[in-house]
């Protein structure tokens, strides 16, 4: 008996350190909460290729470490539009949800932010943010003109209808508003959001702050930070492909996804000023080659300068007007330092390549424009140049010669022996010895002035009048 009570006794102590106590789920729902991840990619600046590849790489790599989601945090004035596209589909694409964030206080989603906002599974804003303003602009140059109805009207229908022509607004304009508009509406109707506001943002440039929007339905709500969007996130049911899911983000923690360096790299050359100095900088260590051959390292830098500068401009919303004036512009001033003198050329070259650099990019697209100080930097020091070219070759034109008979002309000497009245003698002259024909009697050491050169015989005078004899 006594046997069997402690085989009992053993049993239930067993029993009770193998059953999970309180504590014990306590402590397996906060490892499976520690295994939650999500994460945190961080879109500042205009929408370019640099941004495009960064977030495709770091929601690829999100994906394979297993995120519950990924937070987008937003702070654009806008971008290009095919990198705007490339985000947007490769939200679309993602195995997991969006939650584009348009953070910190003080931040915009502008222009392409505004489609990117539209297109996430949770749409938040914090607070003193706004968006709006996607009107679309052209590369060319022709930005679509805003309608007169007011940001607040509503569109009357969901068919996509462009506003009367005004003058100027080419039909053109129309069909890059139009498809604009469809593919915003798209977006709002997928995420079930406001697609008469949306439609309004690009015909309009309308605007909201992030307490309007919410109170819109252009987004979902406000949040005041990260943690307090994933609060607000966990448990909505939003739509993932052809499927609804239900986020559970309760405790997970966030980890951010910083560029990797070739999107560092990327984002480095593709900015328009750099892309501008690469290509100046390609020129000018070319040119230095060509007039000191065997330099070389002129030549390798500006080699490798140019072809990085020139794979930055065919990313780049380039207008190639002024690329092309900006090549006239070298030329011309190329061909006034071969052949100094010809101002026209100088000042004509300085004045194409000003204006090639302004209308180098299009400054309709946002964040996307040389650096006016960097152009007007360049334009100085050329004009600075130019201008002690010419004084140089005017002054050049204006010093005495040093060689030739127009050199030796009105030079003086002394002679080396006397002179009779029509005799010939010998003079030295800059270190030589010449024979010289004198009208005058002159004694040896005499200065006298060349008046002429027949040959090898010099014709001279007194240099001073009180030196003739008689």
């Amino acid at each position: 008996m006594k046997r069997g009570w402690w085989r009992m006794s053993a049993a239930l102590l067993a029993a009770f350190l193998v059953t999970p106590t309180w504590a014990d789920h306590a402590a397996a729902a906060g490892h499976e909460a520690a295994g939650k991840m999500v994460a945190k990619i961080t879109l500042e600046g205009p929408i370019g290729p640099a941004a495009a590849e960064y977030f495709e790489g770091a929601s690829i790599r999100a994906e394979h470490d297993g995120a519950q989601a990924i937070v987008l945090q937003l702070d654009t004035p806008g971008g290009l539009s095919e990198s705007m596209r490339l985000i947007i589909s490769r939200m679309l694409a993602s195995d997991i949800p969006v939650l584009v964030y348009v953070a910190p206080d003080g931040a915009r989603a502008a222009s392409a932010g505004t489609y990117i906002l539209y297109a996430g599974q949770i749409a938040a804003m914090a607070p003193a943010t706004h968006v709006g303003a996607a009107t679309p602009v052209s590369l060319g140059g022709n930005t679509p003109r805003p309608s007169a109805r007011p940001a607040s009207q509503p569109v009357a229908s969901s068919t996509v209808r462009s506003e009367p022509s005004a003058a100027g607004h080419d039909a053109e304009s129309n069909k890059v508003t139009n498809d604009a508009i469809a593919y915003i509406r798209s977006l709002a109707q997928l995420r079930g959001r406001n697609a008469d506001w949306a439609a309004q943002a690009v015909r309009g440039a309308a605007t909201l702050t992030a307490g309007e929007a919410a109170q819109q339905h252009v987004i979902d709500f406000v949040a005041s930070d990260v943690n307090d969007l994933l609060a607000k996130s966990n448990g909505r049911v939003v739509k993932l492909g052809d499927r609804t899911v239900t986020l559970n983000l309760q405790g997970a923690t966030v980890r951010s996804y910083a560029p990797d360096a070739r999107t560092r790299f990327l984002g480095i050359i593709t900015n328009p000023t750099i892309a501008y100095l690469l290509l100046l900088g390609g020129i000018f260590g070319l040119g230095l080659e060509a007039l000191h051959p065997g330099a070389m390292l002129p030549g390798i830098v500006g080699a490798i300068s140019l072809l990085v500068g020139l794979y930055a401009l065919q990313l780049l919303p380039v207008n190639y007007a002024g690329l092309a004036l900006m090549a006239l512009g070298i030329g011309m001033l190329v061909a006034e330092a071969v052949n100094p003198g010809v101002v026209a050329f100088g000042i004509g070259g300085l004045v194409a390549f000003v204006t090639g650099s302004v209308m180098l990019m299009n400054t309709g697209v946002p964040g996307y424009a040389v650096n006016l100080g960097a152009i007007g930097g360049i334009a100085v020091c050329a004009a600075a140049l130019l201008g002690l070219i010419v004084w140089l070759v005017f002054r050049a034109r204006r010093a005495p010669q040093f060689s030739g008979d127009a050199a030796m002309l009105a030079d003086t000497g002394d002679l080396l022996q006397a002179v009779v009245p029509g005799g010939e003698s010998w003079m030295m002259l800059r270190g030589e010895r010449w024979r010289v024909h004198c009208a005058t009697a002159l004694p040896a050491g005499a200065r006298v002035r060349v008046l002429s050169r027949q040959g090898l015989l010099l014709r001279v005078e007194p240099a001073q009048a009180d030196a003739e004899i008689s």
